[in-house]
């Protein structure tokens, strides 16, 4: 009798894929080295400004990438904690972001006063800001070993999308009259001309709560408005869900994606454990 995702929950601790990490306080440092010169530049651009909304438009016209977002986190942790950090990226909004957050920024002397309190490098701060120096690539890593292990187990067949960092695959650029044609998928699998599969992968460290079930939810919206379409155009194309970590174990994440898996015969949820186990070519093919 075929396994279902339901009938690996008694062993999924075996099931599942751990990710390396990194402990504390080993990294200080090294997030010290890293985010010293972050700091400097901070320090200087708020000992130059005579108001926070100053600080921040001198801080968001550094031009360096990497080095302005970094400023961005340092800004949201002394200036304005409740300004998501996705907005303070965006240096052409800086005007806007004044006027409509403006009023809510700790004081100029106010943030003066606490930065100075700090050392030089701030630990602690440098410690936070490394916190997202890797966030993502747990994912990345799980792409990157799915592709390789379906690679080996279906060499006939061709998988495509973001390996690692990059774009995901906007369903509208696959299926040109897709109803939703900026849908997101992170792989696809195809043998010719033919497209098997749509796929979604991710890495769950953890989770619960309101982010399960915004998960589970989305990628319930995603199966159903995919195969809807494929109904509709008389495709055979299933669906594949690749998600892997502890998170997994967390709540009622295993059961929200068995009632995932079950809902359809073209949607199949994974660990990168149980792919060449449960992932059969007569499967998506037929």
């Amino acid at each position: 009798m075929e396994l279902k995702f339901r009938d690996y929950k008694k062993e999924g601790v075996n099931w599942i894929t751990l990710a390396g990490g990194e402990f504390y306080p080993d990294i200080l440092a090294d997030a010290c080295t890293l985010y010293r010169p972050v700091l400097e530049l901070f320090g200087q651009i708020l000992k130059s400004s005579e108001s926070s909304e100053r600080l921040f438009l001198e801080t968001s016209a550094v031009k360096q990438q990497w080095m302005r977002i970094q400023l961005a986190r340092v800004f949201r942790k002394y200036v304005s904690p409740n300004t998501p950090v996705e907005m303070l990226k965006k240096k052409s909004n800086g005007e806007w972001i004044c006027t409509q957050f403006g009023k809510g920024f700790r004081p100029i002397t106010e943030v003066q006063m606490a930065f100075m309190s700090r050392p030089m490098p701030d630990e602690a701060l440098c410690a936070v800001l490394w916190e997202y120096k890797d966030r993502g690539q747990k994912g990345y890593s799980l792409t990157e070993r799915m592709f390789e292990l379906f690679r080996s187990t279906f060499p006939h067949h061709e998988i495509f999308g973001p390996e690692r960092a990059g774009k995901d695959i906007l369903l509208g650029t696959i299926f040109p009259d897709y109803p939703k044609p900026d849908r997101p998928a992170d792989f696809i699998i195809k043998q010719g001309d033919k497209i098997h599969a749509v796929g979604f992968a991710r890495y769950d460290s953890d989770r619960g709560g309101a982010q399960e079930d915004d998960r589970t939810g989305g990628y319930n919206n995603a199966a159903n408005e995919f195969l809807t379409y494929a109904k509709g155009k008389d495709l055979r194309t299933k669906v594949i869900f690749v998600n892997d970590g502890p998170g997994l174990l967390l709540g009622s994440m295993w059961d929200d994606y068995s009632y995932l898996e079950e809902s359809s015969d073209d949607i199949i949820v994974l660990t990168l454990r149980m792919i060449p186990l449960r992932l059969t070519e007569d499967w998506l093919i037929n």
